[in-house]
């Protein structure tokens, strides 16, 4: 929606122009809208709402559309649609139609797009005549985003400038762009030279948010608010292969950019996921409750939440029954970690090392990690074995399952189990079936890997000081790893290496779930994004691949997740948002990367 001025004669504006004019219709004078296209008015839209109310006036000179009984009038020798009833829908482009109000009608209290939205209208279009007065540009731009978001819809708003007379009044030229109550672009105000106030409007994101919003469309079925409407077609010209994307998009849209907002997300969060856990402990009873902890990213976040979840309830932190288990992965820093993290924060807790609960069962099993020979061999002996086998024959899957469930064991047999596994490695599948998969109450359950990262820094920032902080600060700067397979060379074993960057994956994921974007969509959005690192086209188009097929395959885990608190607009829960058959097939989705 790019419009500037008046067309000139060599070159005729191929978009909708909307102008204000006074028209006499019915022997009334109306103050309308003129809609037009390549030369011509297509349409007429009449103000609805007439304030007469302190310096306003309007009733003195207009009429309201409601007391016109003409449906046409006649201009530059033919008849045009007149009414309130006119939608402008293009032939050319899926889901951009176009409805029209004038000034006061936002401010009613039901508004005329209230009705064009509801009936199909995507861009919502406001010519308005609104002086300024001090702090009601504030108001103004409160009134475009929420109706922008009430309607789900753009909504373009284009107030009067600095050229009206000034005899009792001001006007700002306040030009305001917002989408589904978030605000795109806006004018400076009071400007004195010609200016263009444009953005791009994504019109797949409106539409897949009004097919979620069943409600949205129910309000059809509320007695008077069924209308008739004329639909006026128009084409749009050609989009130029060359043109750039005027809306920025954030390569990490869990994670605000701006450290304000950031902050305030954050603390929001984290009160959420304690008043999740608060309750369910409440409701049990507020038992013993038994954690794991790793010295990483998850554990800690989750360890963080149970203490201030204690602290609210007034119970004493002795109720914690933390363990850390290392097994044949775990390295000396992590561990280190996860000791300091629990003593700085006064948590009692137990060191388990799992390796030869491991050894056993795999002994009992009959199975051999990696052709290592286990007759004989001590949790030690095989620790040893193990790093030496080269990176090539690691694929042993049973290997790292058998520790996963010997912890999860160990746990579900201690307390009440609080879970730490996230977000994204839900929708990749990267946990153990029956195993970190499980717990009796999960807070980080739709909390993505990117976010935690913060969450984690904002608390040791704000939550916390002296060896606590400093301990958090550890925890963020160490790689994300699952330490399930011993170090090679003194090289850890890397998540991110296994299955792609997580600034990509809860990229894919936010657009994916969030706007159902297509995969060739994604692509097209993430080439315009800036990561923390640069990634090539293949690069980002193989690791959205992958991401696609574990998300397919790995519904059966999500399925049967435990409880815990929704924190934001994505969620798997598959009592919530997220219902999936588990055995979904993939192949539409991959086509779209062909």
């Amino acid at each position: 929606m790019r419009c500037k001025g008046w067309p000139t004669p060599r070159r005729m504006f191929g978009g909708l122009a909307v102008v204000g004019v006074p028209l006499v219709v019915d022997d009334q004078v109306y103050n309308c809208g003129a809609v037009i296209h390549r030369g011509q008015v297509l349409g007429v839209v009449p103000k609805s709402y007439l304030p007469t109310y302190k310096e306003f006036y309007d009733a003195r000179f207009f009429a309201p559309a409601a007391t016109a009984y003409s449906s046409t009038v006649r201009l530059f020798g033919r008849e045009v649609p007149f009414g309130t009833d006119l939608l402008f829908r293009c032939g050319n482009v899926t889901d951009l139609v176009v409805g029209v109000e004038i000034c006061e009608d936002l401010w009613g209290p039901v508004p005329p797009s209230s009705l064009q939205a509801l009936h199909g209208a995507t861009i919502l279009l406001n010519l308005s005549a609104s002086n300024e007065t001090i702090a009601k540009a504030n108001y103004r731009r409160s009134l475009v985003t929420q109706q922008s978001a009430r309607c789900i819809a753009a909504y373009a708003y284009s107030g009067a400038g600095p050229g009206e007379s000034t005899t009792d009044l001001v006007f700002g030229g306040h030009c305001l762009l917002a989408e589904n109550g978030a605000m795109l672009a806006e004018s400076e105000r009071f400007r004195r030279d010609d200016h263009l106030t444009f953005a791009d409007v994504d019109l797949d994101r409106l539409r897949v948010n009004r097919n979620q919003t069943t409600s949205f469309n129910d309000a059809v079925l509320t007695p008077g608010l069924r209308r008739d409407y004329r639909r006026i077609d128009w084409t749009a010209p050609e989009r130029p292969a060359d043109v750039v994307l005027a809306r920025e998009v954030d390569a990490h849209p869990f994670v605000p950019s701006e450290e304000g907002q950031l902050r305030e997300r954050c603390e929001e969060i984290f009160h959420i996921q304690v008043t999740g856990l608060a309750r369910r402990l409440e409701q049990v009873g507020i038992p013993p409750v038994a954690i794991g902890v790793s010295g990483g990213l998850d554990s800690t976040l989750s360890l963080l939440v149970l203490c201030k979840t204690l602290d609210r309830l007034k119970v004493g932190r002795e109720k914690i029954r933390a363990l850390t288990m290392p097994g044949f992965g775990t390295t000396p820093a992590t561990l280190a970690n996860a000791k300091a993290l629990m003593r700085a924060l006064g948590v009692p807790f137990r060191e388990i090392d799992i390796r030869r609960l491991c050894l056993d069962e795999m002994k009992a099993l009959g199975h051999t990690p990696f052709g290592i020979l286990l007759d004989g061999v001590d949790a030690e002996g095989l620790t040893t074995k193990l790093h030496a086998v080269p990176p090539e024959r690691r694929a042993d899957l049973t290997f790292e399952n058998v520790q996963a469930r010997a912890r999860t064991s160990l746990l579900m047999n201690t307390a009440f189990v609080v879970g730490t596994g996230d977000l994204s490695e839900l929708a990749l599948g990267w946990c153990t079936y029956n195993a970190d998969h499980m717990s009796m109450y999960n807070p980080n359950v739709s909390v993505p890997k990117t976010l935690v990262k913060f969450l984690v820094r904002w608390a040791a920032e704000n939550e916390f000081d002296g060896d606590a902080r400093r301990t958090l600060l550890a925890i963020v700067a160490t790689e994300i790893s699952p330490e399930l397979l011993p170090a090679w060379k003194d090289k850890l074993q890397s998540t991110e290496s296994a299955i792609g960057p997580y600034e990509l994956h809860d990229f894919f994921l936010y657009y994916f779930l969030r706007f159902g974007a297509t995969p060739a969509k994604i692509l097209y959005l993430a080439s315009r994004a800036t990561f923390d690192r640069a990634y090539t086209t293949d690069e980002v188009k193989g690791w959205l691949r992958l991401f696609l097929k574990r998300f397919f395959a790995s519904q059966f885990k999500r399925s049967c997740l435990p409880d815990g608190p929704k924190v934001g607009s994505v969620s798997l829960s598959p009592r919530g948002d997220w219902r999936m058959p588990s055995d979904a097939q993939v192949a539409l989705w991959l086509e779209g990367l062909d």
